[in-house]
Protein backbone atom coordinates (compact mmCIF):
# COMPACT_ATOMS: atom_id res chain seq x y z
CA UNK A 1 0.00 0.00 0.00
CA UNK A 2 -0.78 2.47 -1.69
CA UNK A 3 -0.67 1.60 -5.29
CA UNK A 4 -1.01 4.79 -6.99
CA UNK A 5 2.41 6.69 -5.65
CA UNK A 6 5.39 8.76 -7.34
CA UNK A 7 9.13 8.25 -7.63
CA UNK A 8 9.60 11.64 -6.72
CA UNK A 9 6.75 13.94 -4.77
CA UNK A 10 9.06 17.16 -5.11
CA UNK A 11 7.77 17.39 -8.79
CA UNK A 12 4.14 17.31 -7.91
CA UNK A 13 2.72 20.10 -7.57
CA UNK A 14 2.91 21.77 -3.72
CA UNK A 15 0.04 22.61 -1.29
CA UNK A 16 0.59 25.79 0.08
CA UNK A 17 0.24 25.83 4.07
CA UNK A 18 -3.24 27.50 5.80
CA UNK A 19 -2.68 30.77 5.72
CA UNK A 20 -1.39 33.02 8.38
CA UNK A 21 -4.25 33.65 10.92
CA UNK A 22 -5.78 30.75 9.86
CA UNK A 23 -7.69 29.22 13.04
CA UNK A 24 -6.30 25.29 13.28
CA UNK A 25 -8.99 23.17 14.62
CA UNK A 26 -9.03 20.64 17.79
CA UNK A 27 -9.71 17.47 17.80
CA UNK A 28 -12.83 16.70 20.22
CA UNK A 29 -12.94 13.02 19.63
CA UNK A 30 -10.58 10.07 18.68
CA UNK A 31 -13.04 6.69 18.41
CA UNK A 32 -11.39 3.35 17.29
CA UNK A 33 -13.05 1.57 14.65
CA UNK A 34 -14.45 -2.24 15.77
CA UNK A 35 -13.75 -5.02 13.41
CA UNK A 36 -16.38 -6.40 11.63
CA UNK A 37 -17.47 -8.63 8.67
CA UNK A 38 -19.46 -7.49 5.82
CA UNK A 39 -21.18 -9.16 2.48
CA UNK A 40 -20.42 -12.85 1.88
CA UNK A 41 -18.02 -12.27 4.71
CA UNK A 42 -15.03 -9.55 3.70
CA UNK A 43 -13.54 -8.06 7.11
CA UNK A 44 -13.92 -4.49 7.51
CA UNK A 45 -13.40 -1.86 10.04
CA UNK A 46 -16.35 0.24 10.99
CA UNK A 47 -14.36 3.81 10.97
CA UNK A 48 -17.69 5.63 12.35
CA UNK A 49 -18.51 3.60 14.95
CA UNK A 50 -18.94 5.51 17.85
CA UNK A 51 -18.80 8.94 16.69
CA UNK A 52 -22.36 11.38 16.99
CA UNK A 53 -23.83 11.37 13.81
CA UNK A 54 -24.48 15.19 13.31
CA UNK A 55 -20.23 15.33 13.23
CA UNK A 56 -20.43 13.07 10.39
CA UNK A 57 -22.84 14.81 8.85
CA UNK A 58 -23.36 14.76 5.57
CA UNK A 59 -21.30 11.57 5.75
CA UNK A 60 -23.11 8.34 7.14
CA UNK A 61 -20.59 5.82 7.60
CA UNK A 62 -17.34 4.22 6.39
CA UNK A 63 -15.92 0.66 6.29
CA UNK A 64 -12.08 0.68 5.93
CA UNK A 65 -12.12 -3.06 3.53
CA UNK A 66 -9.07 -5.58 4.44
CA UNK A 67 -6.35 -5.09 4.30
CA UNK A 68 -6.22 -8.58 3.56
CA UNK A 69 -3.83 -11.17 1.61
CA UNK A 70 -6.17 -13.89 0.20
CA UNK A 71 -5.18 -17.53 -0.99
CA UNK A 72 -6.71 -18.91 -3.83
CA UNK A 73 -10.77 -18.99 -3.51
CA UNK A 74 -11.22 -16.82 -0.74
CA UNK A 75 -11.89 -13.50 -2.29
CA UNK A 76 -15.56 -11.92 -1.13
CA UNK A 77 -17.88 -9.53 -2.57
CA UNK A 78 -21.46 -8.50 -1.82
CA UNK A 79 -24.62 -10.36 -2.94
CA UNK A 80 -27.39 -8.28 -4.95
CA UNK A 81 -28.62 -6.00 -2.70
CA UNK A 82 -30.55 -2.51 -3.19
CA UNK A 83 -29.42 1.41 -2.02
CA UNK A 84 -31.78 4.45 -1.85
CA UNK A 85 -31.09 7.91 -0.92
CA UNK A 86 -27.13 8.30 -1.18
CA UNK A 87 -24.33 7.82 -2.72
CA UNK A 88 -21.54 5.02 -2.41
CA UNK A 89 -17.75 5.89 -2.60
CA UNK A 90 -15.58 2.71 -3.11
CA UNK A 91 -11.92 3.46 -3.12
CA UNK A 92 -9.72 0.69 -3.86
CA UNK A 93 -6.36 1.02 -2.77
CA UNK A 94 -5.06 -2.66 -3.55
CA UNK A 95 -7.14 -5.14 -5.63
CA UNK A 96 -9.60 -5.75 -7.84
CA UNK A 97 -13.37 -4.98 -7.81
CA UNK A 98 -16.32 -5.56 -10.18
CA UNK A 99 -19.37 -3.50 -9.89
CA UNK A 100 -22.85 -3.90 -11.73
CA UNK A 101 -25.49 -2.62 -10.88
CA UNK A 102 -29.62 -2.79 -12.39
CA UNK A 103 -29.02 1.06 -13.71
CA UNK A 104 -26.80 -0.07 -16.49
CA UNK A 105 -23.81 1.27 -14.42
CA UNK A 106 -20.56 -0.70 -13.53
CA UNK A 107 -17.27 -1.87 -14.03
CA UNK A 108 -14.40 -2.71 -13.07
CA UNK A 109 -12.02 -1.07 -10.34
CA UNK A 110 -8.54 -1.73 -9.21
CA UNK A 111 -5.31 -0.20 -7.56
CA UNK A 112 -6.41 2.81 -6.80
CA UNK A 113 -9.13 3.45 -9.28
CA UNK A 114 -13.24 4.79 -7.54
CA UNK A 115 -16.39 3.83 -8.43
CA UNK A 116 -18.76 6.40 -7.43
CA UNK A 117 -22.53 5.63 -7.22
CA UNK A 118 -24.94 7.62 -6.86
CA UNK A 119 -28.13 5.39 -5.72
CA UNK A 120 -30.40 8.26 -5.48
CA UNK A 121 -34.18 7.18 -6.15
CA UNK A 122 -33.32 3.32 -5.86
CA UNK A 123 -31.36 0.59 -7.58
CA UNK A 124 -29.76 -2.88 -7.03
CA UNK A 125 -25.95 -3.56 -7.76
CA UNK A 126 -23.57 -5.89 -6.72
CA UNK A 127 -19.90 -5.70 -6.16
CA UNK A 128 -17.64 -9.03 -6.21
CA UNK A 129 -13.75 -9.80 -7.00
CA UNK A 130 -13.56 -10.98 -11.09
CA UNK A 131 -13.73 -14.97 -11.10
CA UNK A 132 -9.97 -14.63 -12.11
CA UNK A 133 -9.04 -13.22 -8.95
CA UNK A 134 -11.16 -15.58 -6.85
CA UNK A 135 -8.92 -18.15 -8.82
CA UNK A 136 -5.83 -16.74 -7.74
CA UNK A 137 -6.37 -14.79 -4.54
CA UNK A 138 -4.02 -11.32 -3.77
CA UNK A 139 -4.25 -8.36 -1.71
CA UNK A 140 -7.56 -6.62 -0.96
CA UNK A 141 -7.74 -3.21 0.58
CA UNK A 142 -10.01 -0.03 0.48
CA UNK A 143 -12.92 1.75 1.94
CA UNK A 144 -16.41 2.51 1.00
CA UNK A 145 -18.05 5.77 1.71
CA UNK A 146 -21.55 6.36 2.23
CA UNK A 147 -22.77 10.09 1.47
CA UNK A 148 -25.99 11.34 2.69
CA UNK A 149 -28.65 13.29 -0.40
CA UNK A 150 -30.24 16.06 1.04
CA UNK A 151 -34.54 15.51 1.08
CA UNK A 152 -34.56 17.28 -2.64
CA UNK A 153 -31.67 15.31 -4.23
CA UNK A 154 -32.62 11.88 -3.02
CA UNK A 155 -35.04 10.73 -5.58
CA UNK A 156 -32.06 11.71 -8.41
CA UNK A 157 -31.72 9.76 -11.27
CA UNK A 158 -29.29 7.04 -10.52
CA UNK A 159 -25.34 8.06 -11.21
CA UNK A 160 -22.11 6.27 -12.20
CA UNK A 161 -18.79 8.19 -12.13
CA UNK A 162 -15.46 5.50 -12.90
CA UNK A 163 -12.67 7.80 -11.99
CA UNK A 164 -9.37 5.94 -12.64
CA UNK A 165 -6.42 6.28 -10.49
CA UNK A 166 -4.37 8.43 -13.09
CA UNK A 167 -7.24 10.80 -12.99
CA UNK A 168 -6.72 11.46 -9.37
CA UNK A 169 -4.92 15.06 -8.53
CA UNK A 170 -1.37 14.22 -6.82
CA UNK A 171 -0.07 16.57 -4.87
CA UNK A 172 3.04 17.23 -2.30
CA UNK A 173 3.76 19.55 0.69
CA UNK A 174 7.20 21.89 0.11
CA UNK A 175 9.57 18.84 1.44
CA UNK A 176 8.03 16.10 0.09
CA UNK A 177 7.11 14.44 2.90
CA UNK A 178 4.03 13.83 2.36
CA UNK A 179 1.22 12.70 -0.81
CA UNK A 180 -1.78 14.21 -1.30
CA UNK A 181 -4.31 12.18 -3.20
CA UNK A 182 -7.27 14.40 -3.98
CA UNK A 183 -9.96 12.66 -5.10
CA UNK A 184 -12.90 14.70 -5.02
CA UNK A 185 -13.72 18.13 -3.94
CA UNK A 186 -11.48 21.02 -3.18
CA UNK A 187 -8.12 22.07 -1.24
CA UNK A 188 -5.87 24.71 -1.49
CA UNK A 189 -7.08 25.70 -4.84
CA UNK A 190 -7.03 22.34 -6.21
CA UNK A 191 -9.37 20.38 -7.39
CA UNK A 192 -10.55 16.84 -7.44
CA UNK A 193 -12.24 14.67 -10.48
CA UNK A 194 -15.09 13.15 -8.59
CA UNK A 195 -18.93 15.04 -9.21
CA UNK A 196 -20.49 15.32 -5.94
CA UNK A 197 -24.00 16.45 -5.30
CA UNK A 198 -23.22 16.91 -1.86
CA UNK A 199 -20.31 19.43 -1.15
CA UNK A 200 -17.26 17.32 0.26
CA UNK A 201 -13.58 17.31 -0.17
CA UNK A 202 -12.27 13.33 0.16
CA UNK A 203 -8.27 12.77 0.04
CA UNK A 204 -6.17 9.66 0.79
CA UNK A 205 -2.27 11.47 1.85
CA UNK A 206 0.71 9.27 3.21
CA UNK A 207 2.80 10.97 5.31
CA UNK A 208 6.41 9.62 5.74
CA UNK A 209 7.94 9.24 9.37
CA UNK A 210 8.70 12.33 10.91
CA UNK A 211 7.00 14.80 8.54
CA UNK A 212 3.92 17.23 9.05
CA UNK A 213 0.96 17.51 6.83
CA UNK A 214 -0.93 21.26 7.14
CA UNK A 215 -3.85 21.71 5.00
CA UNK A 216 -6.42 24.89 4.94
CA UNK A 217 -9.96 23.73 5.02
CA UNK A 218 -13.51 25.16 4.71
CA UNK A 219 -14.90 26.32 7.79
CA UNK A 220 -18.56 25.91 6.47
CA UNK A 221 -17.20 21.46 6.50
CA UNK A 222 -16.84 19.06 9.29
CA UNK A 223 -13.37 17.49 9.38
CA UNK A 224 -12.58 13.88 10.04
CA UNK A 225 -9.06 11.96 9.58
CA UNK A 226 -9.23 8.36 9.41
CA UNK A 227 -6.17 6.07 9.75
CA UNK A 228 -5.55 2.96 7.53
CA UNK A 229 -2.31 2.43 8.55
CA UNK A 230 0.41 3.78 10.74
CA UNK A 231 0.97 5.67 13.61
CA UNK A 232 1.13 9.85 14.24
CA UNK A 233 -0.72 12.88 15.73
CA UNK A 234 -3.32 15.08 14.94
CA UNK A 235 -4.31 19.02 15.88
CA UNK A 236 -2.06 21.29 16.95
CA UNK A 237 -2.30 19.93 20.24
CA UNK A 238 -0.62 16.06 18.93
CA UNK A 239 -3.22 14.01 19.78
CA UNK A 240 -1.92 10.65 19.42
CA UNK A 241 -3.41 8.38 16.39
CA UNK A 242 -3.34 4.89 15.30
CA UNK A 243 -4.32 2.69 12.61
CA UNK A 244 -8.47 2.13 12.57
CA UNK A 245 -9.01 4.93 14.23
CA UNK A 246 -10.84 8.37 13.54
CA UNK A 247 -10.03 11.28 14.67
CA UNK A 248 -13.28 13.98 14.42
CA UNK A 249 -12.19 18.09 14.69
CA UNK A 250 -13.96 21.19 15.85
CA UNK A 251 -14.41 24.61 14.13
CA UNK A 252 -11.58 26.00 12.36
CA UNK A 253 -10.08 26.88 8.57
CA UNK A 254 -6.97 24.37 9.19
CA UNK A 255 -5.97 20.94 10.04
CA UNK A 256 -2.50 19.46 11.03
CA UNK A 257 -1.52 15.88 11.43
CA UNK A 258 2.19 14.26 12.11
CA UNK A 259 3.77 11.02 11.00
CA UNK A 260 5.60 9.06 14.24
CA UNK A 261 9.41 9.41 13.69
CA UNK A 262 9.21 5.91 13.83
CA UNK A 263 6.69 3.39 12.34
CA UNK A 264 6.42 -0.25 12.54
CA UNK A 265 8.30 -2.37 9.51
CA UNK A 266 5.16 -3.26 8.07
CA UNK A 267 3.54 0.54 7.63
CA UNK A 268 6.15 2.92 6.91
CA UNK A 269 4.11 5.85 6.36
CA UNK A 270 1.32 7.28 8.07
CA UNK A 271 -1.83 6.37 5.84
CA UNK A 272 -4.69 8.37 6.14
CA UNK A 273 -8.33 9.26 4.57
CA UNK A 274 -8.92 12.91 4.90
CA UNK A 275 -12.71 13.78 5.06
CA UNK A 276 -15.20 17.21 5.13
CA UNK A 277 -18.35 17.90 4.02
CA UNK A 278 -21.00 20.81 3.93
CA UNK A 279 -23.32 19.39 6.53
CA UNK A 280 -27.22 18.75 5.00
CA UNK A 281 -28.80 19.71 8.71
CA UNK A 282 -31.75 17.45 7.83
CA UNK A 283 -33.26 14.64 10.07
CA UNK A 284 -32.23 10.86 9.14
CA UNK A 285 -34.23 7.49 9.01
CA UNK A 286 -31.64 5.35 8.02
CA UNK A 287 -32.62 0.92 8.17
CA UNK A 288 -30.15 -1.16 6.18
CA UNK A 289 -29.30 0.02 2.66
CA UNK A 290 -31.96 2.59 2.50
CA UNK A 291 -31.19 6.60 3.70
CA UNK A 292 -34.37 8.55 4.05
CA UNK A 293 -35.64 11.34 5.74
CA UNK A 294 -38.47 9.89 7.43
CA UNK A 295 -40.21 6.58 8.32
CA UNK A 296 -42.91 6.99 5.47
CA UNK A 297 -39.83 7.40 3.52
CA UNK A 298 -38.00 4.23 4.39
CA UNK A 299 -41.65 2.00 4.99
CA UNK A 300 -41.82 3.66 1.20
CA UNK A 301 -38.61 2.17 -0.25
CA UNK A 302 -38.97 -1.15 1.36
CA UNK A 303 -42.30 -1.45 -0.77
CA UNK A 304 -40.48 -0.19 -3.99
CA UNK A 305 -38.06 -2.57 -3.54
CA UNK A 306 -40.17 -5.95 -2.75
CA UNK A 307 -42.63 -4.36 -5.65
CA UNK A 308 -39.89 -4.50 -8.17
CA UNK A 309 -39.60 -0.09 -8.66
CA UNK A 310 -35.98 -0.55 -7.86
CA UNK A 311 -35.17 -2.29 -10.96
CA UNK A 312 -34.31 -6.38 -11.56
CA UNK A 313 -31.68 -8.29 -11.75
CA UNK A 314 -30.21 -8.63 -15.28
CA UNK A 315 -30.94 -12.27 -16.84
CA UNK A 316 -28.18 -14.45 -16.20
CA UNK A 317 -27.59 -13.00 -13.01
CA UNK A 318 -27.73 -14.51 -9.51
Amino acid sequence: MPAVTVENPLALPRLHKPAEGSRPRTVVQVATAPSGLEGEGFPVRRAFAGVDQARLDPFIMMDQMGEVDYAPGEPKGTPWHPHRGFETVTYLIDGTFRHQDSAGGGGLITDGDTQWMTAGSGLLHIEAPPEELVVSGGLFHGIQLWVNLPSAKKMSDPRYQDIRSGSVKLLSTDDGGALVRLIAGSVAGFDGPGITHTPITLIHASVSPGARLELPWQPEYNALVYALSGAGTVGAEQRPLRGGQTAVFGDGDAIELRADARQQGNTPNLEVIILGGLPIGEEIAWYGPFVMNTHAELAQAFDDFRSGRMGNIPAGQV
